[in-house]
């Protein structure tokens, strides 16, 4: 039979080619030890076959022959206890965290001083740190008497240095914010403890009772949260996914519900489940009204009469608003009894020093501060690492 002379030269060639694309489909995508690199798109290689047997693609897993593979060729698989996502990040040091988040009054209350002083001691470098601490949100008083004790206190030390300075004002703020008790209260009696959480809208309020439970649920302890804002339409929606994240039981009623009940159930299904704690969600209540402030009052009675008188009431300030936050906190106070501070949002202010105001004016207690909107950025207040924080690296 003659064979056309074009077939017989292309034979050569065609041979080279398929069985460069077998030893391409062979190779791709693998690394010693056979497990596929790739991703998606086109068939996967599961395994290095064993002499003699033909790769076996994953659409064909099921089909294909078994294969006897030994410990020395299968790597161990080690799958974990705890899915990746769910496992909880190192957390960064708090001392890193107060560094990290207060640029914005550091930006304004720190750089001041290494400027304003780092061409002397003058009339006009206490003007322009008496303005800082001002607009840092410490208040017109504070600053007042702050600056008349560094100016006495420089004279008879004879501090002539911007480091000099900075070092007594960072005395000033730390006697400022005193040494009061910022743990937060417990129960030791039988019961749960009882943490009643307030606030204007807006300030974070239902956000910090959410974090507030993922803290206390990480230190194994068994929770219940009430969602006693029935005014606002999303807030036992948000309350009940804080729930979920944190493994806590909710208890929450139709939306125009009396608060009161809601507050009296929550209490008996704590004591009826052993919780260990029931975190209290109150309406965003405005200031200017009185109607809703009484009401408050009653929900911290009903409670009062079940539970004795309870472990917190904190009260949750923006502290952005600087010393509208204040006015909001004397109000407060005339409806019920706080025990402490929660001020959010301090890393995104550059009026920290509120924290100084807040203290001094209404002689409440920072119990908690919010650093940032992950979930583990509130953290209990430390004067020593608020005061380090404000001026890190300023006269590095």
């Amino acid at each position: 039979m003659d064979i056309d002379p074009i077939v017989l030269i292309s034979l050569p060639v065609l041979l080279v080619v398929l069985l460069g694309g077998l030893v391409a489909r062979g190779r791709s995508g693998q690394k010693p030890g056979g497990r596929e690199v790739g991703q998606g798109g086109g068939t996967d290689v599961l395994e290095r076959p064993a002499p003699g047997q033909t790769p076996v693609a994953a659409d064909e897993e099921l089909a294909a022959p078994h294969v006897d593979v030994g410990p020395d060729t299968l790597p161990e698989v080690v799958v974990p206890d705890t899915p990746a996502e769910l496992v909880e990040p190192e957390l960064m040091p708090l001392g890193e965290r107060f560094k990290r988040r207060l640029s914005r009054t550091r930006n304004v209350l720190g750089a001041s001083v290494a400027d304003l002083f780092g061409r002397g001691i003058t009339d006009e470098a206490w003007d322009g740190l008496e303005e800082a601490l001002i607009t840092a949100d410490v208040g017109v008083t504070a600053t007042l008497e702050i600056i008349e004790e560094l100016k006495r206190r420089s004279r008879e030390e004879g501090v002539t240095t911007a480091d000099g300075v900075l070092d007594l004002l960072k005395q000033a703020l730390r006697s400022a914010l005193g040494t009061a008790d910022r743990s937060l209260g417990r129960a030791t009696d039988e019961g749960p403890t009882v943490w009643l959480v307030t606030g204007v809208n807006g300030t974070g309020k239902t956000t910090t009772i959410g974090k507030l439970a993922a803290v206390e649920q990480r230190e194994g302890r068994e929770l219940v949260l009430a969602a006693a804002d029935t005014w606002r339409a999303a807030a036992a929606e948000q309350l009940g996914v804080w729930a979920d994240r944190t493994g806590a039981h909710l208890v929450r009623k139709d939306e125009g519900a009396d608060p009161a009940s809601v507050a009296f159930e929550s209490y008996a299904a704590a004591t009826e489940r052993s919780a260990d704690l029931l975190i209290v969600d109150t309406a965003g209540r405005l200031h200017n009204k009185r109607e809703l402030m009484d009401e408050l009052g009653k929900v911290k009675r009903v409670l009062e009469k079940q539970a004795g008188p309870l472990e917190e009431t904190l009260l949750v300030l923006d502290a952005t608003t600087g010393q509208n936050g204040i006015a909001q906190a004397r109000a407060f106070l005339e409806a019920v009894e706080v025990t402490g501070i929660a001020l959010t949002k301090l890393d995104g202010s550059s009026k920290g020093g509120i924290v100084v105001a807040v203290q001094r004016e209404l002689d409440l207690p920072v119990k908690l501060v919010g650093l940032g909107e992950d979930i583990d950025d509130l953290a209990v207040f430390d004067p020593e690492l608020f005061v380090e924080g404000l001026f890190a690296g300023i006269t590095d």
